[in-house]
């Protein structure tokens, strides 16, 4: 009696299973057309979204150009040099019966620095002789930045190629005092403005284009009217100049010696004592009043 049953319950169940395998509603050829069709016009969607995106930034672009926009992606070109003053040691030994005695002096030099500006990929370089160090390398990626600000250009598509170099054998020197120059140099090559080659500064640049302290400012003084500057423009920070007077003094039998300190005001020392003509500056905007009066 149970396999009757149980051959009738599969008896039942194969039926069943025709039927559904029969009569279940299949997906048609033309639903699955239809999905398709769905799937490539999200796709078509989403890519005429993308290129609308695009033409939008183009045509801003285009825009800024000819509202006279001074952002432009070639590449700027342009050239210019100027003496600047640095102060190096100069280390002498003597000999001194069986002692060799070291006198270490400070001196001054002009250095021909020039910036080159040509199509390239927005690099800062410094080519060097004699050897600058790092400290340089960063007054020279200050001076770029300054220099952008002050012309309204971007300096993304070229190369900015600092070169400095010594006549004679002067030793390495490193310091952020030609950060000022650097920068005058850059905003002329960028505006292809020839500068006034009687001039010559010195001082740091910060990025908001302030022009700071330096030091060695008399030896720097000296060295730019040895090579024929008529002025020299110098922080005002460094308005200060503490020089030193010779003292006598009587000891009992002996003659004491001092190098007594007094400041004086560096414009009048030094137009003085040097013979060259001084200006205060403190910022980059005052630097640029004198980049081509002859003095």
């Amino acid at each position: 009696m149970k396999s009757k049953l149980l051959v009738l319950l599969l008896a039942i169940s194969l039926v069943a299973n025709a039927y559904f395998v029969m009569f279940e509603e299949q997906p048609s050829f033309e639903e699955g057309q239809l999905r398709e069709m769905q799937t490539r016009i999200s796709s078509l969607e989403a890519e005429n979204k993308k290129l609308k995106m695009q033409i939008n930034q183009e045509n801003k672009l285009l825009q800024s150009f000819e509202n006279g926009s001074q952002i432009c992606p070639a590449g700027i070109e342009g050239f210019a040099i100027l003496q600047g003053p640095a102060v190096f040691q100069k280390v002498e030994l003597e000999r001194a019966g069986p002692f060799i005695q070291r006198s270490v002096s400070e001196e001054g030099a002009l250095l021909n620095i020039s910036v080159e500006i040509r199509p390239g990929k927005g690099r800062v370089l410094v080519q060097t002789t004699p050897l600058m160090g790092v400290v340089f390398q960063d007054a020279a990626n200050t001076a770029v930045s300054v220099a952008e600000n002050k012309t309204g250009r971007q300096m993304s598509s070229s190369d900015i190629i600092f070169s400095i170099t010594a006549p004679g054998e002067t030793p390495g020197v490193d310091g952020p005092s030609a950060g000022a120059l650097m920068t005058l140099l850059t905003i002329s090559a960028i505006n292809n403005a020839e500068l006034n080659k009687s001039i010559t500064l010195t001082g740091t640049i910060d990025d908001e284009g302030n022009i700071g302290q330096i030091g060695g400012v008399l030896e720097k003084a000296q060295a730019s009217k040895a090579g024929g500057k008529t002025l020299f423009l110098i922080p005002r920070e460094n308005s200060e100049l503490v020089t030193y007077q010779r003292i006598e003094r009587k000891l009992g039998g002996f003659t004491v010696i001092e190098q007594e300190p007094k400041a004086v005001d560096a414009k009048k020392y030094i137009e003085k004592e040097v013979g060259i003509n001084v200006e205060y500056v403190d910022t980059i905007d005052d630097v640029l009043k004198y980049e081509k009066i002859n003095v």
